[in-house]
């Protein structure tokens, strides 16, 4: 009990603040602990639940240290003005009080309830941000394009966070504070169109791809078949087979093949001129032995190095940068894609010339494009083959419905996305691709290039 004749001394330590940011630092210690327990008997089985407590909590805490000290600077300011100090007592809690009984009940009773809710408001609101259905349907026509290439695609039943976020606090963190710039970005609609590529602050494919995809597994090789389609009367087929080198590491230990340029001996660094990684200047390799050799474009200088923003070690994503909102290449090769998968009859005359000559057009809408893909198709069957149009119409109309898809997979004009916008580096074909380094113009000192060698990679069977 407090003796009213006698003054305490008085302190820096009492007063609101520092008394709040020592109860704050205290309980979420005491959570912090009590979930780690919980988390070692094996009772905590979600991570999303986990991310609250290893992102808030410890937040909370800090936050408490550093109000403290906080509170004492200003206690300390206010004494050194001549004003009376902010508490001359301790807050007393006098438990014969019947009020006071009530409050502490309620603040006993409520904190955990309140923490629980908030907990669970939290890992839902986690659980939400990180689902499919938010990162590529929230923000419906920024991320139109890139949604629907991803529902098409080889990884539509990974999750978008397990590639751009993956495991850990640190990047949950940093894809949480990105995300609420994007936010941003769209509510001022400053955002790019379409959104620009590659993501330089992707995380490396070592953490995510690699979860699933093992680049040293010897792979051998793999054939791959490309149709190609002429412009003439009957589409005149060319099939190219090609024996694709994927490599590995061999049975002897070392990495062969394609996917030598990312073994984990081998360590292939590289910086280019432009935001799209296309054309690359200058590029250094440190064998396993500590041999290094560097590169470098036929007339780049050093001041144009020294202008790069972006010094780069090669992973996967170098080569396969399109590995899940993967489009057409080019308008032909879309086309191409539809024929050989039985989408648009291969007999229909002239269909690779006429289809490819509709779908290049740039229209204001989807809508706009699709009347006229069908009109044009419809009409020049109509004139210029009656008899085809006559007993093949229900091909004729199942061929343009397959090309409306086509294009409304790889066009969005309020997005201002087109044909071959983002360069896909597997092959080289409608883009540098391999060719960004094997050009046989990238050169050492002492006069080595990096060949220009078709059959390093492939041979055409």
């Amino acid at each position: 009990m407090n003796n009213p004749h006698v003054e305490p001394p008085i302190s820096i330590f009492r007063n609101p603040l520092t008394i709040f940011g020592a109860i704050l630092t205290t309980i979420s210690a005491l959570m912090f602990i009590a979930f780690m327990v919980l988390d070692m008997v094996g009772v905590h089985t979600n991570h999303y639940l986990g991310i609250v407590f290893v992102v808030a909590i410890p937040g909370l805490f800090i936050a408490g240290l550093v109000i403290i000290p906080f509170g004492m600077w200003r206690e300390r300011r206010r004494l050194h003005q001549g004003l009376a100090p902010s508490l001359r007592w301790w807050p007393r809690i006098d438990l014969n009080s019947t009020r006071v009984r009530v409050i502490a009940f309620a603040v006993v009773v409520l904190t955990p309830v309140n923490v629980l809710i908030v907990s669970v408001a939290g890992y839902k609101a986690v659980e939400v941000s990180d689902s499919v259905v938010f990162c590529g349907a929230t923000c419906h026509t920024v991320m139109e394009p890139e949604y629907t290439a991803y529902q098409a695609g080889p990884h539509a039943r990974v999750k978008c966070v397990e590639c751009h976020i993956g495991e850990g606090a640190g990047w949950f963190v940093k894809a949480k504070i990105s995300g609420a710039r994007q936010v941003l970005a769209v509510m001022r609609g400053s955002y790019s169109r379409p959104i620009a590529s590659p993501v330089h602050n992707l995380r490396p494919a070592g953490d995510t791809c690699e979860n699933c995809h093992w680049p040293a597994k010897f792979h051998g090789d793999k054939v791959e078949t490309i149709y190609d389609y002429a412009d003439d009367e009957k589409n005149t087929e060319t099939v190219t087979n090609l024996r694709l080198r994927i490599g590995g590491r061999d049975g002897g230990g070392k990495s062969a093949g394609i996917h030598w340029h990312v073994a984990k001996e081998n360590s292939i660094e590289y910086v280019a001129l432009d935001d799209k990684r296309q054309n690359i200047a200058w590029v250094k390799q440190t064998t396993p032995e500590g041999g290094v050799v560097e590169y470098r474009a036929e007339g780049v200088t050093d001041a144009d190095l020294a202008k790069a923003t972006e010094r780069r070690r090669m992973d996967c994503i170098d080569c396969h940068n399109r590995p899940s909102h993967i489009f057409a290449r080019s308008v032909e090769r879309g086309v191409n894609s539809v024929m050989a998968s039985g989408g648009a009859p291969k007999d229909l005359p002239f269909l690779k010339r006429e289809a490819v000559a509709a779908l290049k057009i740039n229209y204001a809408s989807r809508e706009e494009a699709g009347a006229a893909i069908e009109r044009s198709l419809t009409e020049f069957y109509k004139k210029q083959y009656p008899d085809t149009w006559k007993n093949r119409q229900k091909d004729i109309e199942h061929t343009i419905a397959s090309m409306k898809a086509l294009y409304n997979r790889n066009i969005f004009p309020e997005m201002k996305m087109t044909w071959g916008f983002h360069p896909d580096n597997r092959g080289h074909m409608e883009f540098p691709g391999c060719f960004r380094c094997h050009d046989d113009n990238h050169k050492s000192k002492d006069g080595k290039v990096i060949r220009q060698d078709c059959e390093l990679c492939h041979e055409v069977l």
